[in-house]
Formats: C-alpha cells, sequence, structure tokens
C-alpha cells in the first residue's frame, strides 16, 4: 500500500484525525475515563498482577529511586508542557504503563533467573553517530555477518523473554496499527518484526528521554535527562543485553548494538563494555538536521495539535551539536579498536567501505560476511525510505510554520 502524498513536516493522516476524535468522542460520552498521567495512577496500572519484590528484584536501590523519579517528572512534564491531543494522551498512557509493567516483568524473571542478567557474552560492536547519519544501514550490514548478532526490532520493543515467544506477532500488529497511524512511518525508517533494530526500547523503557523527546514536547525532562547521570539506564541495558543474549543462543557472537541516544551518553555504555569495538558515523549536519526534524515533526504531529517548526528546528539543532560534542569528547578518551564511516562514502561503495571498516575495528572481512551483507544489501533496496529524500524536497508549506498540523491522505 503506497503512502499519501507528505505535503508538511506536521502533516497527519486521516487515520490518526479519526483515532483522535473517537477517543474523544469516548471520554466526552462518558464511556471510558480520561486516565491521568499521574506516576500513582500509572503505576497501578502497570504494577497490576506484580509485586514490590519484581520492582526491586536485583536491582540497586539507586536504580529503583532514578526509575520512580524520572516517572514522576516525565508525568509532570506530560501534563504541564507536551499539549497532547486525546490520542497522544492516550499514546503516552499506554507507552508509560508498558514500560511500568515490562520493568516489573523483568525484575520477575530476574528474581527466577538471576545468572542471565550476567550472563558472558561477547565484547560488542557498538555503532555510534547523530540518527539520520546512516547508522542504520551500517547497523543491519555488520550484523549481517554471520559471526556476529543483532537484537530483532521485536525484542527491543518487549525485552521480556516468554515461551512461547509471541514478540514477532505482537510487534508485528503494532508495526500494522502504526502504518496506519502514520502511514510514512516506513519512510522515516525500514522496519521489520524480527528486523535488526536499535535497542531505544530498552533505554525509553528505563525511562530515558530518547524515545520521548521525538514525540512529544517535553524540554523540562529533556533538560532533566541530559544533566543526569545516565548509569541507572545503562546498568538496566547491560542486564536485558545480557539476558537477550542467552535467550537467543548468541551470546558468544559480538552483539551489533545501535542508538543515535549513545552519542549523549557514551562515557555510561563503555564503562559497561570497556573492550567494545567502535564504529562512528559521520554525515553532513545540514542534511541530519534536515533528515531529524522531519523524522520527529511526523511523530509530533498526530500527538498534538501545535506545531512550530521553527521552534522544532532550533531544539533538534541545539540536541544534535550537544550529541556531537559528548561524544567526540567521550571518543577522544577512548583506546579501543574505532572505525569512522562517512555517509557519502558508504553510498558511493558500501563494500570499500565496510572493508576500511573491518580493518581498523582488527575483524578480518570473510567472503560469508560479504555474501550475507550483499543479500542484506538487496533487501535494503526495496525499503521505502528510500522516497524520504524526495518528501522532504518536496514539502509545501500548507500548514505555515505554526499552527495546527496538516491533514494529508
Amino acid at each position: 500500500m503506497n503512502a499519501p502524498p507528505r505535503p508538511h513536516p506536521f502533516a497527519r493522516s486521516k487515520a490518526a484525525e479519526l483515532a483522535g476524535r473517537a477517543v474523544e468522542a469516548l471520554w466526552d460520552k462518558g464511556l471510558t475515563e480520561k486516565p491521568p498521567l499521574e506516576p500513582e495512577f500509572l503505576w497501578q496500572v502497570g504494577a497490576k498482577g506484580f509485586t514490590a519484590e519484581d520492582e526491586c528484584s536485583i536491582r540497586s536501590a539507586e536504580e529503583v529511586a532514578d526509575f520512580r523519579d524520572r516517572l514522576a517528572r516525565l508525568c509532570r512534564a506530560l501534563n504541564e508542557e507536551a499539549d497532547l491531543n486525546p490520542l497522544g494522551h492516550t499514546m503516552a498512557y499506554g507507552q508509560l504503563t508498558a514500560a511500568i509493567r515490562k520493568r516489573h516483568a523483568l525484575g520477575r524473571f530476574w528474581r527466577d533467573a538471576p545468572e542471565l542478567a550476567g550472563a558472558e557474552i561477547a565484547p560488542p560492536i557498538i555503532v555510534v553517530g547523530q540518527m539520520r547519519s546512516g547508522t542504520t544501514r551500517i547497523h543491519r550490514l555488520l550484523a549481517a555477518d554471520p559471526r556476529h548478532a543483532g537484537t530483532r526490532f521485536c525484542n527491543s520493543h518487549d525485552p521480556v523473554p516468554r515461551t512461547p515467544d509471541l514478540r514477532p506477532l505482537k510487534s508485528a500488529i503494532g508495526l500494522a496499527i502504526g502504518r496506519r497511524i502514520n502511514p510514512w512511518l516506513d519512510m522515516l525508517h525500514p522496519f521489520g518484526a524480527t528486523r535488526v533494530d536499535e535497542e531505544i526500547g530498552w533505554l525509553s523503557g528505563s525511562l530515558d528521554a530518547c524515545a520521548f523527546e521525538a514525540q512529544w514536547r517535553i524540554p523540562s525532562f529533556v533538560a532533566f535527562n541530559e544533566a543526569s547521570d545516565a548509569r541507572a539506564v545503562y546498568a538496566e541495558f547491560a542486564r536485558i543485553l545480557r539476558t537477550d543474549a542467552a535467550v537467543m543462543g548468541d551470546a558468544a557472537k559480538p552483539r551489533v548494538l545501535k542508538c543515535p541516544q549513545f552519542a549523549e551518553n557514551l562515557p555510561a555504555l563503555i564503562e559497561r563494555f570497556p573492550e567494545a569495538r567502535m564504529v562512528v558515523a559521520k554525515r553532513c549536519h545540514d542534511e541530519v538536521l534536515e533528515s531529524s526534524v522531519s523524522m520527529v515533526a511526523s511523530q509530533m504531529a498526530f500527538q498534538s495539535d501545535h506545531a512550530d517548526l521553527d521552534a522544532l528546528v532550533g531544539e533538534w539543532r541545539r540536541k544534535l551539536a550537544l550529541r556531537e560534542a559528548r561524544m567526540d569528547a567521550a571518543l577522544a578518551g577512548h583506546s579501543g579498536p574505532l572505525a569512522g564511516v562517512d555517509f557519502a562514502a558508504l553510498g558511493e561503495d558500501w563494500e570499500a567501505e565496510i572493508a576500511r571498516v573491518y580493518s581498523a575495528i582488527g575483524i578480518p572481512l570473510s567472503d560469508e560476511a560479504l555474501a550475507a551483507m550483499r543479500g542484506e544489501q538487496a533487501r535494503a533496496a526495496k525499503d521505502k525510505h528510500h522516497g524520504h529524500r524526495r518528501q522532504f524536497d518536496g514539502f509545501r508549506n500548507e500548514g505555515g510554520r505554526t499552527g495546527k498540523p496538516v491533514t494529508a491522505g
């Protein structure tokens, strides 16, 4: 199914409009109550069926307190700053209660199998760089090597192991719904339920701001997140990675990790995996900025009726500069294997660029790896994200730079 034209960064689909109206009608008619975005209420819903021991589990007292503090601050920002419409309010409620539920479920799992949270794993390969700088392409090429492993999208979205494992099915359903609400989703990022993808779900599950600041205007929470110690978030991240590797049976293979948020908190990640190899993606700043703004605007458009393109550009110019500065500072002190990847060079001759990367991080590039990467390239060539550049070039400013999002399709 082809996506409708997207005339403006803040364009939103008719399906999103209808969903928002339906939610509002349910509230207005008293058929269901508007759920308050308050920590106590969300906790009651998300923790239902679990115990306090599941919350604490093998986590330190500081880690438990960090999550509670983040929840309170995020709720305050959502209520005071985000200006959510009914659909946005519903999505925030769903994401936060899910984060609480999954945190308890992980805690219960680790109470029964604490050894998995500390399972031995091969040193990972970390792809670090700004979003929209080619990190997904690099990530999937490296993970295609049969000697490496990658995280499935469904495992990032829901890290709790289950038997039978229905996560691929549930994620496929979730993606289908997401594509109805945002028909341009795959133009922004090519998704697949079992496809290798970034570990953003593991970070947002600890209430890091990375997924939330790309959906909602929550400046106080973003500022808090940037200024706070990220070690509690990455302690949970490391436990999830070790558990996932053990359960998936690929602990002996280097896991290729990727998330743009790593650029902001690289010291906390390196502290957990000091022997990691680093692969750093670079792209022209202006191209990264415009592509980032397009992606974020697309996620914000259906969750708030307030649209300010100038403000969004300014915020993401600031955010990208902060990540760049922090990433450069962290890598300047990194003594382990490191390779840089230029976005343009990767596009011109990806095999030569990958060969250079492998040489720099000290891994032989095998014929089997190249064959698998060519398969990944063939698959990627069919992805819809190639239309994003044309989409951005074709934006017409029908809705103005401020005002309500534009309905399209």
